[in-house]
């Protein structure tokens, strides 16, 4: 595919002024990374009748005020399938960080089901197609390593110049924002007092807010899947 990865997404344009404004982006979501927080005793932020991922004072954090819509929108002359794979490799790369740095917050003991808000709960389908009740670290593990494993499969993600994306890749690619979603929506819903008591959560406003707007320009998300956290889309991408 010859790609060359841009942390979340990339430009619409190639002029100077939009290859500033990516950089930073991705320098900012670089900065995550330094967020040590494993051996650290976290405070928690004392409870409120308004969801704490639903106070405006938190959600109006960004590390950017790029335009999403722009970020999102395919580049002229680009093929859409590549433009999505770039894209999806790099939302599950920055994904991934974000439930690394707050994994030793979301354990069998604190998340003992995989859930989102209003209570949905997430069930993990195996191999012989048997649902699996499991815990949400559990859970979120499974997700991660089957993008991983597809990520790094030729014939679904070609990496050489020229190769063909296989019939059913937008199925794939579906099935891999579906378990993005769920892994962001439990840390907004569970685990975003969390991200707030590390001074994280400007960075998974960002994220989740291009995630979704991403998401919304190629339809890869059914409303039904994203009904349970409709609210909290709406506040981000109005």
């Amino acid at each position: 595919m010859g790609r060359s990865i841009l942390d979340m997404g990339g430009c619409q344009s190639n002029s100077s002024s939009d290859e500033e404004d990516v950089s930073a982006l991705k320098e900012n979501y670089t900065n995550v990374s330094l967020f040590k927080v494993k051996n650290n005793s976290l405070h928690l932020v004392p409870s409120a009748e308004v969801k704490p991922y639903l106070k405006d004072h938190f959600l109006s954090r960004r590390i950017t005020d790029l335009d999403f819509l722009t970020l999102s929108a395919l580049p002229h002359g680009l093929d859409q399938q590549e433009w999505i794979a770039t894209n999806t490799v790099s939302f599950f790369q920055h994904t991934t960080l974000f439930f690394s740095v707050l994994s030793d917050c979301c354990s069998l003991t604190t998340c003992p089901a995989a859930k989102s808000s209003r209570n949905i709960l997430y069930e993990w389908t195996d191999e012989q197609g048997k649902k699996l009740k499991c815990s949400a670290p559990i859970y979120i593990d499974y997700a991660l390593s089957y993008i991983q494993e597809i990520l790094t499969d030729e014939r679904v993600f070609p990496t050489k110049t020229g190769s063909a994306f296989p019939s059913g890749f937008m199925f794939l690619i579906k099935k891999i924002f579906v378990m993005l979603f769920r892994t962001l929506t439990h840390l907004f819903s569970v685990h975003y007092q969390d991200a707030i008591a590390v001074e994280l959560h400007p960075h998974l406003n960002t994220l989740f807010t291009h995630f979704i707007t991403f998401s919304q320009t190629f339809r890869l998300l059914e409303p039904s899947e994203t009904a349970p956290i409709d609210e909290l889309i709406a506040v981000l991408t109005h």
